[in-house]
């Protein structure tokens, strides 16, 4: 059988350890994304699966239409698979198998490594000793800033209680469970959601991003921050609304931003105005990017490809695609 892995920019598929249950079996993995609709089909010729890396790649009916009629199986990590047109997936007879995940420890990681990073200067003192220049910035301390998590979920609790042991005024927002979970474990919420942009030091966000969070965060809410503070964004791009945080920056309110996610990824060649911004520090989504998370989300791609491959598929998202039913 012939797998084609998609968008696979580390080559890491082929030497995490599950692979090796699909010896025998032609793997062709991606290092590149594609967002020609014909062209993506025509990565996938001859392939009877193709693999996913979480939202990596958007496939909506084009993308489904344009795929050979070999193409009988979606292995995607993660449960989420909103990105791929379901409908149109049972339509061709191509079922989603969709399961696994990793754990929150590594984008906890990644945010307080831009909240660092940013507020210490870290990329410009690099650069400038590398340049043979030495000391040319003063960085800003964290104990005893506030520290504005928005979402107290598995992510924005992790990213808390690190804030917590730095000795900041940990100040929590979101919605009435996540608002309530932070109270039982002892953090504070703010009076208003006016109050928690205007007061925090650095505001990170840690939202899902669905039809009720999409463009959340407004343009009126970044210009209540304070000219020294810091917006996160490790979660995703669309959660700001569209070009508000660009215009916020130029703005002045807030100062200086980091973010790892973008509206339309991968971001190349500097496309993206936020990467030539000098108050900003941007990352290419490295959030879930470790070799721990890989060997996670892709055991179970493997173990879905096994089970399909046995007859008797696994985790399915689109189930009317087993019954024949359509729509």
């Amino acid at each position: 059988m012939k797998i084609a892995v998609m968008d696979d920019y580390q080559d890491a598929f082929r030497n995490t350890r599950c692979a090796a249950k699909l010896q025998g079996h032609e793997i062709i993995s991606y290092n590149t994304s594609e967002k020609d609709p014909v062209k993506f089909g025509q990565r996938a010729a001859g392939c009877e699966v193709i693999a996913l890396t979480q939202q990596r790649s958007f496939l909506p009916r084009p993308f489904i239409e344009n795929l050979p009629a070999s193409v009988k199986l979606i292995a995607q990590t993660g449960r989420r698979a909103v990105h791929i047109d379901m409908a149109a997936c049972t339509e061709r007879g191509i079922i989603i198998s969709a399961s696994g995940g990793g754990n929150s420890s590594p984008t906890v990681e990644l945010t307080w490594a831009l909240i660092l990073a940013s507020v210490r200067n870290l990329p410009t003192e690099v650069n400038n000793m590398q340049a043979g220049r030495w000391q040319t910035t003063a960085g800003i301390g964290l104990q005893g800033k506030t520290l504005g998590v928005y979402a107290y979920g598995k992510i924005g609790s992790g990213v808390a209680k690190v804030g917590k042991a730095f000795g900041m005024n940990v100040v929590c927002w979101g919605r009435e469970g996540s608002t309530a979970k932070a109270r039982t474990d002892g953090f504070n919420v703010a009076a208003s959601r006016e109050a928690f942009f205007a007061d925090a030091d650095i505001v990170t966000l840690h939202l899902p991003l669905n039809k009720d969070t999409r463009g959340i965060v407004t343009g009126a809410d970044l210009a209540r921050m304070k000219p020294t503070a810091r917006l996160v964004n490790s979660s995703r791009a669309p959660l700001i609304a569209e070009g508000a945080l660009v215009d916020a920056l130029k703005k002045g309110r807030p100062g200086f931003a980091a973010v790892d996610v973008y509206e339309s990824e991968p971001v190349l060649n500097r496309e993206h105005p936020l990467v030539s911004m000098p108050n900003v520090i941007c990352t290419p989504h490295l959030g879930y990017v470790t070799w721990e998370t890989y060997e996670l989300y892709y055991a179970a791609v493997v173990d879905n490809i096994l089970a399909y491959i046995a007859g008797a598929p696994t985790n399915v998202a689109n189930p009317d695609v087993l019954t024949g039913a359509r729509g």
